[in-house]
């Protein structure tokens, strides 16, 4: 048994999405997340930039005596999860890709026409299709990259017209020229914009890392005999800078899950900044 608290961080909003399923999975974990919503989104700057922040905040993390890192940030987990597990070799660190992958792996064939979509960092990475194809080399990946998807889902905007007309700016052609029939949510931001995507592109099968992640979470946890049982701690998202979007997407996300954020009734929504 721990009852230290779960780190996850990723980038901005997009990691998030993982909190309902862990409380669904695991419900007797308490977590602290971080999203570095000051300097997002990550999928454009360069691989040492990416490394330098990532560090930041798993350090940061650290700091806070978190049992379990979890990289709840595809572009995270493509560019610097080796250097953070290497930083902290004490503190197991999961990454979102391998375990996604791993999962396609298993339950599709060469039949299948899969579609990783991400930001400009973790398709140029080619992560998704390197350890798809580790497992299962016959699968056919292809992938393309969505950058602005982010920056409208860390806006805040939900108009149906706006967000579907990007969308099928990037993915018409892209899904039609490759057949796609599995379309893999490669960044944890899109999870937002699923229901867009499924409506627009209805014969498409829909695979969330944010979901698998979880599953490979609740693993690691049994197999180092680390699950908690009635801890104290509290559930507290951490931003390195809270606007009022950032907490209304935690609301959004979470219901009534751990009661009013405001309120302090379960959930408490901070700042951290660092320093560049």
């Amino acid at each position: 048994m721990d009852n230290r608290p779960i780190g996850f961080f990723d980038s901005g909003l997009g990691g998030l999405t993982c909190i309902p399923y862990l409380s669904e999975e695991l419900p007797e974990e308490k977590f602290i997340y971080f999203g570095d919503t000051a300097r997002t989104p990550y999928g454009s700057k360069a691989v040492s930039t990416i490394q330098k922040f990532s560090l930041q905040i798993a350090e940061f993390l650290a700091e806070n005596d978190v049992k379990l890192m979890v990289i709840a940030c595809n572009t995270i987990s493509a560019t610097a999860l080796s250097n953070i597990q290497e930083k902290f070799p004490d503190i197991p660190v999961l990454g979102i890709i391998k375990p996604a992958a791993e999962k396609i792996a298993k339950i599709y064939s060469a039949n299948n026409k899969v579609g990783v979509i991400g930001t400009k960092a973790t398709i140029k990475s080619e992560a998704y299709k390197k350890h798809i194809n580790e497992q299962k080399d016959t699968i056919n990946v292809f992938s393309t990259a969505c950058p602005v998807f982010v920056a409208l889902i860390e806006e805040g905007i939900q108009n149906d017209q706006i967000i579907d007309g990007v969308i099928k700016h990037y993915m018409d052609e892209f899904i039609l020229k490759n057949k796609i029939d599995v379309l893999v949510l490669g960044c944890t931001h899109y999870p937002f914009i699923r229901a867009n995507i499924e409506r627009l592109y209805p014969h498409i099968s829909i695979i969330d890392p944010s979901q698998v992640l979880i599953s490979e979470v609740k693993k690691t946890l049994i197999e180092k005999n680390m699950l908690a049982k009635n801890s104290t701690h509290e559930n507290i998202f951490y931003a390195s800078d809270v606007s009022e979007i950032f907490t209304q997407m935690v609301e959004r996300i979470l219901g009534n899950m751990f009661g009013s954020i405001a309120d302090g009734a379960g959930a408490y929504v901070k700042s951290k900044i660092f320093d560049e």
